[in-house]
């Protein structure tokens, strides 16, 4: 699975309408409205690299209301929730 992290600046007056048009995305799994230098944090999960070309730039870039993107894409997940589920494995 290859995550990224997708920094979306939009058309102030249409924050919510964008952010709900990201998160029915296909490969888009969350999307917060933020404070600070961006409006919107978009997480997009695909299978393979080729995919996040079709999601960002193919589709996301492309909503009314998107002004620009800044993707990150992540090495590796260090989350609470992975590290618990890696030491639970076989103790059920």
């Amino acid at each position: 699975m290859i995550t990224a992290i997708v920094l979306v600046h939009t058309a102030t007056d249409r924050i919510p309408e964008t952010a709900q048009a990201i998160a029915d995305l296909d490969g888009v799994s969350e999307v917060y409205s933020c404070a600070g230098d961006v409006d919107l944090i978009a997480v997009v999960k695909v299978a393979e690299h080729e995919q996040l070309a079709d999601v960002i730039a193919g589709r996301l870039s492309k909503i009314e209301g998107v002004r620009r993107t800044d993707t990150h894409i992540a090495f590796r997940s260090y989350s609470r929730a992975d590290i618990e589920a890696t030491f639970s494995v076989g103790l059920d």
